[in-house]
């Protein structure tokens, strides 16, 4: 190598490859599953890896097993937050981002290594048929030419995993993968619920099958039930709107996650027609036909993206829960259940789900909120809860049943609240991330907010304001490392301030994610003592932009935090 530094980085990778346990090896091989740059949940690698082997122990659970092993690669930055997701806020990898990356380099030497070793081997390209292709676990890639010939001549018997990046084909199944564990078809195109019933036909080994995103499988067929090893099901984001009855005879699945999400809800209505105000601009000056029917696509885009953008990564907001069969109850080992409609499950069934720890449901009313308040009260498992509140009416107070709140609560998401919160949420004291969509949060409820002790991650989306249009940030805020406000035009300001000599100096991570906003001011940024990025992205104008660079360059620090923007596809709207 004639770089000294790559020489140098290579030696320092084959050194670490060498030195590491044994037990890290294997998980390192798997990361070269995923293209370069690609962006990789690693709730999706945790369930994977589980699929594979990873198992409870007197000390810690398959989950918390599989959690460290990925721990374990962060200090060394094998793999690092994307850069979508990337954050300041890194105290705790995982409750500061969702997605992560393979550092580049190191996935070129691991690929290297593993297709040496016949673990790992894609189909990318053109692919010649005297190639060896032989391995644990095969990857196709969305640029392979898909040649059936090449396909068939492949040793499949010893295969353990198959993901699948862009189009599917249904040769891709075959009678080979008798030891198949892993089928991992997340946001691949064009499959079926004929092929899903071939797979549940040919595949009876399978621990793991994630449909996530393949918005064509309508349906998931009785036959599932044949799936008795089947531990995580994701059908999230497809057409699937109903789970078979036969689903309660899969006695050691842990995990499922259904339900779509949406761009807008019904009370988003007004707030996206707005967005045609804006986006009439883009049509004028529009001289030929030819000239208006693009300027007329351009702004039927720009109303599209300003719609997505408002409730999009964790301000999306849960479109609708799928049905579940009676007997939901009967899978007692249920570690994970969402997005769950509320009305088709009684509370009975609910509380056979005694070793829940996340439960996502929608729907929730006053008619309907009893019993999901007795299930939740006082749970002794439960640590992430997502309630999406019936839109029709005002659902204010349907939650203060709850009582006493389960103790070991860390992530809450609250979607469709009025104005008023849950009395318990100040009891929260273990509760790290809160993603609140409320109509209105009058100053209360923000002290409120201040004062839950462990609160590390807030994320505010509101619709309407006082009358002032501000949201003072004025209480201790004390471990806060993360704020993220989504607002449209009605916020006018933004103000930080302190009590009693401290607060708000934790606050690393500073994300605006703005709707149509001309300007909007921010007093006090300053005080912000730890702050180190500040994100800037939507639909915003140049004075909001100038503004936050202005009290940015105020701070007295050696390091000056660091600004990011990303603005809508279409470009910034500039202020009038």
């Amino acid at each position: 190598m004639d770089n000294p530094m790559v020489a140098s980085l290579f030696a320092w990778v084959h050194s670490y490859f060498h030195s590491c346990p044994d037990v890290l090896k294997p998980c390192m091989f798997y990361l070269s599953i995923f293209p370069a740059k690609h962006s990789i949940r690693w709730r999706r690698l945790v369930r994977r890896w589980i699929a594979e082997g990873s198992s409870d122990t007197k000390d810690s659970t398959a989950e918390e097993t599989a959690k460290q092993l990925l721990s374990q690669f962060v200090e060394p930055s094998i793999i690092q937050p994307s850069v979508e997701a990337s954050s300041s806020a890194k105290s705790s990898f995982f409750e500061a981002t969702a997605t992560c990356q393979v550092n580049g380099f190191f996935r070129e030497y691991i690929t290297t290594r593993s297709i040496e070793q016949n673990l790992v081997f894609a189909l990318e390209g053109h692919c010649s048929l005297n190639s060896q292709r032989r391995g644990r676990h095969l990857a196709i890639g969305s640029t392979w030419d898909q040649d059936r010939a090449l396909f068939d001549s492949i040793d499949l018997s010893r295969l353990r995993s198959l993901t699948a990046f862009g189009k599917w084909r249904s040769f891709f199944v075959s009678d080979k993968m008798s030891l198949l564990r892993v089928l991992d078809l997340e946001d691949a195109s064009g499959v079926t619920d004929k092929d899903l019933e071939r797979m549940v036909r040919l595949l009876p080994r399978l621990k793991f099958l994630s449909l996530r995103g393949c918005r064509t499988i309508t349906r998931l067929p009785d036959s599932i039930g044949g799936l008795r090893q089947l531990q995580a099901l994701d059908v999230r984001n497809t057409a699937v709107v109903a789970l078979p009855s036969d689903i309660t005879k899969l006695q050691k699945l842990w995990y499922i996650h259904a339900g779509s999400t949406t761009t807008t809800s019904g009370d988003d209505d007004a707030m996206v027609a707005s967005s045609k105000t804006a986006g009439e601009q883009l049509t004028k000056g529009s001289s030929t036909p030819a000239a208006a029917a693009a300027a007329s696509s351009r702004q039927r885009d720009f109303t599209c993206c300003l719609s997505r953008f408002l409730f999009r990564s964790q301000l999306q907001a849960d479109a609708g829960g799928v049905v579940v069969p009676r007997k939901i109850g009967n899978l007692s080992a249920l570690h994970t259940l969402g997005v769950v409609n509320i009305n088709s499950i009684t509370g009975g069934e609910l509380k056979k789900l005694t070793q829940l720890h996340k439960l996502g449901v929608c729907g929730v009313s006053r008619a309907n909120s009893q019993e999901l308040c007795s299930f939740v009260s006082g749970h002794g498992h439960l640590e992430s809860l997502s309630v999406r509140l019936d839109n029709k009416a005002n659902q204010d107070g349907c939650l203060d049943g709850v009582f006493p709140p389960p103790d070991n609560l860390r992530s809450l998401k609250l979607h469709g609240l009025a104005g008023k919160l849950p009395v318990w949420i100040k009891d929260l004291w273990n509760l790290r991330k809160l993603n609140l969509q409320m109509a209105m949060l009058d100053q209360d409820g923000v002290d409120i907010l201040g004062n839950l002790p462990r609160l590390s991650t807030l994320c505010l989306c509101l619709k309407t304001l006082r009358q002032d249009g501000e949201l003072h940030f004025r209480t201790d805020f004390r471990g806060l490392l993360v704020l993220e406000i989504a607002c449209n035009s009605r916020l006018k300001v933004v103000e930080f301030s302190t009590v009693f000599g401290g607060g708000l100096g934790t606050i690393e991570l500073l994300k605006i994610h703005c709707y149509n906003v001309t300007s909007l001011q921010f007093p006090g940024l300053e005080l912000l003592r730890s702050i180190k990025e500040v994100y800037l992205s939507g639909s915003y104008g140049d004075e909001l932009k100038l503004h936050l660079q202005s009290q940015i360059a105020k701070h007295e620090k050696e390091i000056e935090p660091v600004f990011k923007e990303q603005p809508n596809k279409l470009g910034k709207l500039r202020s009038p």
